[in-house]
């Protein structure tokens, strides 16, 4: 039995304590934020967080996440999330959107860590794969958000 909590709602499940938890929050909670996209955690579609920090769910055996908190897209809250979720609409950033949720959860952490990040402070820290390659939308989001927030954007 595996107990954590996702997005604030308590959850005990008979799970294969293997498996990976975004196959958990996909398949056994119905949460569909957080995507599939390498399997190895690389590409970062899978994104979530993980005690506040953003982690890749398709590396992470749900045995891991016993007594901790998971917060995925659907449940991201506060400011960054509010804030950096808008200036992604502002600045038409999603092109397909695959990637999209699992950016925004990298970016939300980089931002409650980092109030102004620079442009290598962004390479640095999201290095989630976007395959429209938007990327120049994205750090002008991250930029926005950030100003936003109250850091100021560095160029």
């Amino acid at each position: 039995m595996v107990k954590f909590t996702v997005n604030g709602q308590s959850h005990s499940l008979d799970i294969e304590p293997e498996t990976p938890l975004l196959w958990v929050l996909r398949d056994n909670l119905d949460l569909k934020g957080a995507k599939y996209g390498c399997g190895i955690g690389l590409c970062g579609s899978c994104t979530v967080h993980l005690d506040g920090r953003a982690v890749r769910a398709c590396v992470i055996p749900v045995s891991a996440v016993d007594g901790r908190s998971v917060t995925t897209i659907e449940g991201i809250d506060g400011d960054e999330g509010r804030i950096v979720q808008q200036a992604w609409e502002e600045l038409d950033v999603p092109q397909c959107g695959y990637c999209q949720p699992g950016m925004i959860m990298t970016v939300v952490d980089l931002l409650r860590g980092n109030a102004a990040p620079s442009d290598a402070d962004i390479d640095n820290a999201v290095t989630n794969i976007c395959r429209c390659g938007t990327y120049p939308r994205i750090r002008r989001a991250i930029h926005l958000a950030a100003s936003r927030l109250g850091g100021s954007a560095h160029g």
